[in-house]
């Protein structure tokens, strides 16, 4: 955090592209959780920058992209910030610097998402679809988007917010939840805003895919409200323009539970889950349905299931570096990549591409409704935008009911763990039992692609619990070592 009580300058009538940020922002940024830099000082630069229009004469909300010189150039990060005449003492923890204008004045700056002012004007950008390019240069002018997603009914056009409040523990975003009236008196349902805090050029899978999901009237997603998009200067780009998703706004379920907290009561009470997790099968299936008829899929042809499987055995060979004990199953695991190469593979699509337990919510009334369709966050935005096995999806489900069971069995050393272990396996055949008779496809554990990508998926949690929590590590390891284990025995029973 920066010193707030030095006296710093704020030049009203710059029209920065591409020149040094403050250096309160140097220091501030570090201290942030979506910073993805590294772990040494920032050398930020202004990339662009732009103004939202608001009522309120004492409040300016500017918005910076911001490039760390000293590291990735590609990589921008989304800095919005309030800039206010008066200190806010509510906004406190959210002070970002005091600085001061030519004239000696104080101005308060803020992180933006947690001032309400922000929060209103965002949203009135996007419900209003304005556009409005704001310090043009002529040689490399920005242009920032709002845009309302037609056909949706969370909204009215004129909503008034009546408090936002910032959602916490997030790593990589910042989201922002607002209480809405409608013409100021009659309460409506509540929109979450995630405003992205890394910027990477390309369209956002998370707006793209829910955006089309909406078109095909979707019943397992949260309904969208609209988006921020942007161009503006690189000049790593031949065109030395690069275009990007800001934020993005949908319905927010206040008050309920994600797939993750249900199923773990329901384990460790031992209440039947089977048909919930069915419906959870049927649930993704028809997602993965929709996703088909509105956009683009693609034929798996040989070469490209050969790229997937090899991408698989890299990451696995990469992988016994980090966890040594992987290294005496190597052939077991080749041979289950392998085996994926001797089915047929479902046309590749779009895909959710993070699927988990905590990305479903069990709502009242309208059952599962699946979130964050952003992809695995460590790929590239590229790569996160490609048609991909809908199996991926399915994969990830499956591994979630694995540490279901390992955290009712920690948590509750008192219960049986043959019980726990019996109950995940019900749901698991449950959730193949709805996505087979939701997709039309024959899915069970013994399919040798979702095995790859089971098994797949597992390496990776392999490394990521070896990383960040390794005593977790038994979990993903004894997954890998069962599916190895099938392999070793498939190959007696040929014997």
């Amino acid at each position: 955090m920066s010193d707030q009580n030095s006296p710093q300058s704020w030049d009203d009538s710059r029209e920065p592209h591409d020149e040094p940020a403050p250096e309160y922002l140097n220091r501030w940024l570090m201290a942030q959780r979506w910073y993805s830099g590294s772990s040494r000082s920032p050398l930020l630069h202004i990339v662009a920058q732009w103004t939202l229009a608001n009522p309120d004469p004492g409040v300016e909300i500017r918005t910076l992209l911001v490039r760390n010189a000293d590291g990735d150039e590609r990589t921008l990060h989304q800095v919005p910030l309030t800039i206010r005449s008066l200190a806010v003492p509510t906004l406190e923890g959210a002070l970002i610097a005091i600085v001061h204008s030519a004239d000696g004045t104080p101005r308060y700056v803020y992180d933006a998402p947690h001032d309400p002012a922000y929060a209103s004007a965002l949203l009135r950008f996007m419900l209003q679809e304005e556009t409005f390019p704001e310090y043009v240069d002529v040689n490399a002018p920005t242009t920032v988007r709002g845009e309302r997603i037609a056909g949706v009914g969370v909204v009215s056009a004129h909503p008034t917010v009546v408090a936002s409040r910032v959602l916490v523990g997030e790593q990589s975003n910042t989201s922002v939840i607002l209480d809405l009236a409608d013409n100021g008196i009659e309460r409506t349902r509540p929109v979450i805003c995630k405003i992205f805090r890394t910027i990477n050029p390309g369209a956002n899978p998370d707006v793209v895919v829910q955006s089309a999901l909406a078109r095909a009237d979707s019943r397992f997603i949260p309904e969208p409200v609209g988006y921020l998009a942007a161009e503006w200067p690189d000049r790593l780009r031949p065109d030395g323009r690069a275009f990007g998703h800001l934020a993005f706004a949908q319905e927010f379920f206040p008050d309920v539970s994600d797939a993750w907290r249900t199923a773990l009561l329901a384990a460790a009470a031992g209440e039947d889950f089977t048909e919930r997790a069915r419906r959870l099968g049927e649930a993704v299936a028809e997602v993965h349905t929709d996703l088909a008829e509105a956009m683009p899929t693609l034929v798996a042809s040989p070469r490209i299931m050969v790229a997937m499987v090899a991408a698989m055995l890299d990451r696995f060979r990469s992988a016994t570096a980090d966890v040594p004990d992987l290294a005496g199953i190597r052939t077991d695991v080749e041979n289950i990549f392998a085996r994926a190469l001797t089915v047929a593979w479902p046309r590749l699509q779009h895909i959710h591409g993070d699927l988990h337990l905590g990305q479903v919510l069990d709502v009242p009334g309208r059952g599962w409704i699946l979130l964050d369709f952003e992809g695995e966050p460590m790929r590239t935005l590229a790569e996160r935008d490609q048609p991909d096995v809908p199996i991926r999806d399915v994969a990830g489900l499956l591994r979630s009911f694995s540490y279901v069971a390992a955290t009712v069995t920690r948590d509750h050393p008192e219960l049986d763990p043959a019980r726990i272990a019996t109950w995940a396996a019900a749901a698991r055949r449950a959730v193949l039992q709805g996505y087979s008779r939701g997709s039309g496809l024959t899915v069970d554990d013994h399919d040798p692609l979702l095995e790859a990508f089971e098994l797949d998926k597992a390496v990776y949690e392999t490394v990521y619990e070896t990383r960040n929590r390794p005593s977790w590590l038994p979990v993903p390891l004894a997954a890998v070592h069962r599916l190895a284990s099938s392999d070793a025995r498939s190959r007696n029973d040929q014997d």
